[in-house]
């Protein structure tokens, strides 16, 4: 009989609440408190934590304070990964980001979903699906992307999108729900 974090790694409906999750995110949380404390000139202790923290953590990576996450050791960075103030990612699956990648503040990337069917919905029991994000990739202010979604490499999404459907390598897209409204090899536009 799988677990309930086997099951949530799956994509099947778990419980959220059992005991082997829930410790988990409280760790979690106390590693993120104990992170969003520190300082800027505890450069060191801001990637021990991390490095305890995240699955995979590439080098050069740089997370500002605050940032919010479930479980953090479903998340893998590649190198030279920056995230702005204010990011959240819900990392019921796995999240891969490639190297260099930007986000903007407050960028929420969301692995969890709930079953439409409200009498299972009130059951408590949820499910996630992975979010690939390939590598020099820029993500803009407040975007939010959904479970499932994969954003191709040197991809630009605009601030305030709202990813739905896969990204293709080098395209530009916006809106809610996002679409693609240029292409990075392309574009005139080449600083913004």
């Amino acid at each position: 009989m799988p677990t309930e974090w086997e099951k949530m790694l799956a994509g099947e409906l778990y419980d959220p609440y059992g005991p082997e999750l829930s410790a988990a995110r409280r760790r979690a949380r106390d590693m993120v408190y104990t992170f969003n404390l520190t300082r800027d000139a505890d450069k060191a202790e801001r990637l021990r934590i991390l490095g305890e923290l995240l699955g995979t953590a590439g080098d050069g990576i740089w997370i500002e304070p605050p940032f919010h996450c479930d479980y953090g050791s479903h998340i893998h960075l590649g190198e030279k990964v920056f995230f702005n103030f204010g990011c959240v990612l819900l990392d019921c699956a796995e999240i891969r980001i490639g190297p260099r990648t930007l986000l903007a503040p407050n960028v929420q990337i969301y692995t969890a979903t709930h079953p439409l069917d409200p009498v299972v919905r009130a059951s408590g029991l949820e499910s996630a699906k992975p979010i690939t994000i390939g590598a020099d990739v820029w993500i803009g202010g407040g975007a939010i992307l959904l479970p499932g979604v994969t954003v191709g490499d040197r991809a630009v999404i605009g601030a305030g999108a709202v990813v739905t459907k896969n990204v293709p390598d080098d395209m530009i897209v916006a809106g809610n729900p996002a679409r693609i409204i240029g292409d990075t090899r392309t574009s005139s536009q080449k600083t913004g």
